[in-house]
């Protein structure tokens, strides 16, 4: 490659972040301007992010996001480590004779691959045919079907880097099938586990699309409650709103990167 390719790809590159990270900048960087409105720089102040501790309705929505994400990422580590097992470890069949081991993988991954307006309406179908009235249980139900995949996916990809020698090993040392996953498994496992939990958790903190349309009207979460205030006014209060939710989704995914990277070691 010749130094003008070198640069004119250089540039390109530049140019691309620009364009994705340019407004999440001006965002940030507005959260701590003085002006209450406009964008023009009137001076540094913290002041934005003390009011979002006074305001009851942000603190709701951050606790409902937080008890949602919570409650969902456990549920889908619990289930996305079973269906990773599941798949790694057994070849099964339906009863017609065709690959179910296949085709389960196909729709344990689907939630991926599905447009979230598509789900959130299918969702959303769902409850109303079985007359279940919306609120925090059906949010927490909807975020569990999406971040099952996520976490089956990080657990598959670190037990296809286990040595199936250990647990021979440790069955042939007189360890049973419960003593040799909780000891020898379950331990290697553990990293791939953490970073498939916290790659849920920011998913489900970060959620709006599926959200939206299966909350009550008192399980608002704080995107929700972000994107309504949105539609009245652009206050600094939620751009200081939004870069405290960047930020925290920012150190997630790190630890979660970190913990996918050793986990893959």
């Amino acid at each position: 490659m010749t130094r003008a390719a070198r640069r004119l790809l250089a540039t390109h590159t530049w140019l691309v972040y620009a364009f994705l990270y340019a407004p999440i900048a001006v965002l940030v960087a507005l959260s701590f301007n003085r002006a209450r409105r406009g964008s023009q720089w009137t001076g540094f102040t913290l002041d934005w992010y003390a009011r979002l501790l006074d305001d009851r309705e942000l603190r709701e929505a951050a606790v409902n996001s937080l008890l949602v994400a919570a409650s969902a990422t456990l549920a889908s580590t619990v289930v996305g480590t079973m269906a990773a097992l599941a798949l790694s470890k057994y070849r099964f069949r339906s009863r017609w004779g065709t690959n179910a081991s296949t085709a389960t993988r196909v729709l344990l991954y689907l939630p991926v691959i599905v447009p979230e307006i598509v789900l959130g309406i299918s969702l959303l179908t769902l409850f109303g045919v079985l007359g279940v009235r919306l609120g925090m249980p059906t949010v927490i139900v909807a975020h569990v079907v999406f971040c099952v995949s996520y976490v089956a996916v990080v657990v598959k990809a670190r037990l296809a880097a286990l040595d199936p020698a250990l647990e021979e090993a440790a069955m042939d040392l007189g360890a049973g099938p419960v003593g040799t996953f909780f000891r020898v498994t379950l331990p290697q496992l553990a990293p791939g586990m953490l970073a498939g939990a916290l790659l849920a958790f920011t998913i489900s903190i970060d959620d709006y699309v599926v959200t939206s349309l299966v909350t009550g009207s008192q399980s608002n979460t704080l995107p929700v409650v972000i994107y309504s205030r949105l539609r009245r006014e652009v206050t600094p209060e939620v751009n200081a709103a939004c870069t405290a939710l960047l930020g925290f989704t920012i150190v997630l995914i790190v630890a979660a990167q970190r913990l996918m990277w050793r986990s893959s070691e």
